[in-house]
């Protein structure tokens, strides 16, 4: 089962809300977005910053506190989790066996 979270999506699909959508409904949580160029720079910048300061005890939650803030963009249809559920978990076996089979044959 995927966790209860959030979404955060970025760059240019983040534009489409009917790709958003998607998301929301198949992992059955709701999508934000930030509007911020340039946005997975930003993220490897901040994980860079996280790198440096890690030994300090800072976490990346405090790294990110002054990162633009996420606006909602979409919420999870109801009931679509019924349907994709049974579908991400036959999903989750599936990668596990092409995982599974590409470790054994190395």
């Amino acid at each position: 089962a995927v966790p209860r979270t959030r979404i955060l999506a970025t760059g240019g699909a983040s534009h489409n809300k009917k790709i958003l959508q998607v998301l929301s409904d198949v992992f059955n949580a709701p999508v934000f977005t930030i509007d911020t160029a340039n946005s997975a720079c930003l993220g490897s910048a901040y994980r860079a910053i996280h790198g440096l300061v890690a030994e300090r005890n800072v976490s990346l939650a405090d790294v990110v506190k002054l990162a633009p803030e996420p606006r909602l963009a979409v919420t999870p249809t109801p009931g679509a989790e019924e349907l994709y559920r049974p579908l991400l978990k036959r999903y989750a076996e599936l990668e596990q066996k092409v995982i599974y089979n590409s470790a054994s044959s190395c």
